[in-house]
Order: C-alpha cells, then sequence, then structure tokens
C-alpha cells in the first residue's frame, strides 16, 4: 500500500515534502515560465549564430517546460518535476556537448540544487546533490577528451557564456528573493500564532505579560505611570448554555472588536482567559483609566445586535488599578482582581478603582 501512494514517476519524497507548500508549486510555474522565454530567445540566438541544430533543440525546451507547466496547473507534480530534470540535464549535456565547456550550459544545473533541499528530506537531498556533482563533474572530465561537436566562433561563443550567466545570475537572484520573503512570512505566521489568541485575535495571555513586563521595566527607568484594566463580561455563561458555544464565541469576538475600537493606540489589550480581558494603558493614572474604561463600558452596553437570529446585549464588568513601582506584576493584576470582584458584588455593569488601602 505504501508503493501505491508514489506518485507516477516514483518521486514520493518530493511530492511528501512539497505537495502542502503552494508556494513551492506557484514558484514552479513561473521557473517554467520563465525558462520556456529563455528557450525562445536561445532559438533566434543560434539561428543568427548558424547553429540550426541548437536552435530546434531549444524548441523542444519549450514544448517540456509548456507540458511541466500543465502538469503543475493539474496537480500532477512528480511528472513535472521529472520534465524539468530531463529538460535541464539534457539541455547542459547537449549544449555543452556541441559549442563546449566555456558556452556556459553547465551552470543551469546548479539551479537544481536549492530545489533538491526544498523538495527532498534532507538525507534524498544530499544523495541527489552528490549524483548532480558526479554528472558535472563527469561532463567537465569528458569536454578535456571531447572536441565540441558544433564549434562557433570565440566571439559567439563569448556570447553564449555572458547570456547563460546572465540568465542563471538573475534565476539565482529571483530564487534567493522567493526563500527570503518565503522564511519571513513564515517566521511573521508563527511570530503571530506564538502571541495572539486564535479565536479573538487579540494578544493571548503570555505575550500580555511579556508586554507588561517591558512596560514595568520602562517604569522602573522613568517615572511613568502604568494602568491595568481586568474586564469580564457579566454573566457569559448563560450565552453558551442559552444560545450555544459558537455564539458564545461570536460574543467574545465583537467584544474585542469593540474594545480594541476604543482604546488608545498605545494601549494593548489581550484575552486573559475565558471570558475575561486585560488592557494596558502605559503613561496613564487612576483617574485617566477610569475614562477609558467607563467609555469601554458604556460602548459595549449601548452596542445592540443580533447574532444568528437573537438579539443580544451584553455588559461589561472592569477593575481598574494603578502599578505600584518595586511590585511584582501579578500582585498589580491581583489587584485590578479585586476590583473587578467588587464590581460584580455591587451589582455587575460597573467600573471599580483598586483602592489604595486594599
Amino acid at each position: 500500500m505504501a508503493q501505491g501512494r508514489k506518485n507516477e514517476t516514483g518521486l514520493a519524497p518530493v511530492a511528501r515534502r512539497t505537495h502542502s507548500r503552494p508556494q513551492f508549486w506557484q514558484l514552479a510555474r513561473r521557473c517554467c515560465q520563465l525558462a520556456a522565454s529563455v528557450d525562445v530567445a536561445f532559438f533566434f540566438l543560434f539561428h543568427l549564430l548558424g547553429s540550426p541544430i541548437l536552435a530546434w533543440i531549444n524548441i523542444a525546451s519549450v514544448s517540456l517546460y509548456l507540458a511541466a507547466f500543465h502538469l503543475l496547473n493539474t496537480r500532477r507534480n512528480g511528472l513535472a518535476i521529472a520534465l524539468i530534470w530531463t529538460e535541464v540535464i539534457v539541455h547542459a549535456a547537449l549544449g555543452t556537448l556541441l559549442i563546449g565547456w566555456d558556452s556556459g550550459f553547465h551552470y543551469f544545473l546548479l539551479m537544481f540544487i536549492p530545489a533538491l533541499f526544498a523538495g527532498m528530506t534532507t538525507t534524498r537531498a544530499w544523495i541527489a546533490v552528490a549524483g548532480l556533482w558526479a554528472f558535472y563533474v563527469s561532463l567537465y572530465a569528458m569536454m578535456w577528451f571531447v572536441e565540441p561537436l558544433q564549434p562557433i566562433s570565440s566571439n559567439a561563443l563569448l556570447g553564449v557564456f555572458l547570456f547563460n550567466l546572465t540568465v542563471v545570475f538573475c534565476m539565482f537572484s529571483y530564487l534567493s528573493l522567493f526563500y527570503v520573503n518565503n522564511v519571513s512570512s513564515a517566521q511573521r505566521k508563527l511570530q503571530f500564532m506564538a502571541t495572539t489568541d486564535p479565536l479573538t485575535r487579540l494578544f493571548n495571555r503570555r505575550h500580555m505579560i511579556e508586554l507588561a513586563e517591558k512596560e514595568i521595566a520602562r517604569c522602573e527607568r522613568h517615572p511613568l505611570q502604568i494602568t491595568f484594566l481586568l474586564l469580564d463580561i457579566d454573566h457569559f455563561k448563560q450565552f453558551n448554555d442559552r444560545y450555544g458555544h459558537d455564539v458564545g464565541d461570536r460574543v467574545l469576538q465583537r467584544m474585542s472588536a469593540l474594545l480594541t475600537s476604543v482604546l488608545r493606540t498605545q494601549d494593548s489589550l489581550g484575552r486573559w482567559g475565558g471570558e475575561e480581558f486585560l488592557a494596558l494603558l502605559p503613561d496613564t493614572d487612576g483617574e485617566q483609566a477610569l475614562l477609558i474604561a467607563e467609555r469601554m463600558r458604556a460602548t459595549v452596553e449601548q452596542d445592540q445586535w443580533e447574532c444568528e437570529g437573537f438579539a443580544l446585549s451584553v455588559t461589561l464588568s472592569i477593575g481598574v488599578s494603578e502599578y505600584r513601582p518595586g511590585e511584582d506584576l501579578s500582585l498589580a493584576i491581583a489587584r485590578a482582581d479585586r476590583a473587578l470582584y467588587q464590581g460584580k458584588e455591587a451589582g455587575r455593569n460597573r467600573v471599580e478603582l483598586e483602592l489604595a488601602g486594599l
């Protein structure tokens, strides 16, 4: 059964590693288009140089690249890769044998190296690279004993060499740019996943702790004030029990958007856990924080909306605490939690500031 899962060319490792990478196959399609365009240019170049054999070889190469492009579009990736391998190896060998090593056709073989490591397991890639190296060296050694079969003038040979070198430089630059952008994109996605709550798209608890600790460190160096808001959706369990957890999730998402719209650019908001949110307000004292918290509470209270046919109304209770220099972060948040509890006890839908004596 394991053999049955291989593709029609037997290139199972390539398909297994890269079938789920749309960017890789998008790059392969673009490379097919670029290579076909280069071969069209070669067709006219070798006609001008009076080398019809090489000119028509490039027409065959264009056909192979167009076929590989079609196979990639129809997800027959293994066969497409086999065609590309065949074209490059045969074309490089024929070009070298016909007009000589100094033509630079052998440089195109080096284009496979990054693709091998991107498309195979590390062990198989090293084996393939070793085979490619052996072929490269064998071709070089052969040209010590075999004269070019269809030599061209030294000036024409120099022109072909410079053309090949330019194409290889451009394609390597394109590949390098692609992989750098791909790595950067992957790093941004990992960073987003590591710092963001997947449901609300707010910062997660761990990242809020990191932000708060950085802000506290800044506060210890400079005479600045920091205030924390701990927000809790009133009677949230009733939304889940009465309307279902999907509606409960929609409530959390709605609240996240509303609260974010009220906060300032320098403020940070994260999901602290369950239906609780934590807001970090830098350069803000308790009185200023109370005004912001009250604006958040009123915005949520006034928001009347429908979800899956249900008319919903949500309220918040908010606890506020000012950071005291020298104290631990957990103590500052615990004081906000006590203020939140006071608001719950006093009837909910309230903003409470933790008193200095508590």
